[in-house]
């Protein structure tokens, strides 16, 4: 996954270095979801990465993306961590209820701020990121 993301993050800074960003058909989005929502339940990580920067690179605008992917985000979570908590119960459970409260929060103020950031410089941020942490994966690995 992290070679897959580290491919994204570099394609991500040609496109925002265009002069225009095209916006590409997206097709197999449920494909996309699964995918996705797959990595994330599996291992630990992967909506973010691999949605988001796929939704950017056909041309979305950042705004549009960061609000469906947080909110589509929220979802997977919740129903990965269920189907978590109800096969080995909740011992800590404050600390499942401090993350809700957080990530209820942090979601909207980051679809607001993304959508004040101009296109470029917002898949220029993502792309620096998503590189960012597949060089930190890589590495762990090596």
């Amino acid at each position: 996954m992290a070679t897959y993301t580290m491919i994204i993050g570099i394609r991500l800074v040609l496109i925002a270095l265009r002069k225009k960003i095209v916006r590409k058909k997206i097709k197999n989005t449920g494909l996309l979801g699964f995918s996705g929502g797959l990595f994330d339940a599996f291992g630990g990580g992967g909506w973010g990465p691999i949605v988001t920067s796929t939704l950017l690179a056909k041309g979305r605008k950042s705004s549009y993306v960061v609000g469906t992917v947080s909110l589509a985000e929220f979802f997977v979570t919740l129903a990965a961590s269920a189907t978590f908590f109800a096969s080995l119960g909740v011992s800590h459970w404050y600390i499942v209820v401090g993350l809700i409260f957080g990530g209820s929060i942090a979601a909207p103020l980051a679809a607001r701020l993304a959508g004040k950031l101009p296109q470029k410089t917002a898949i220029l941020a993502v792309a620096f990121l998503v590189i960012v942490f597949s060089i930190r994966m890589l590495f762990k690995i090596f």
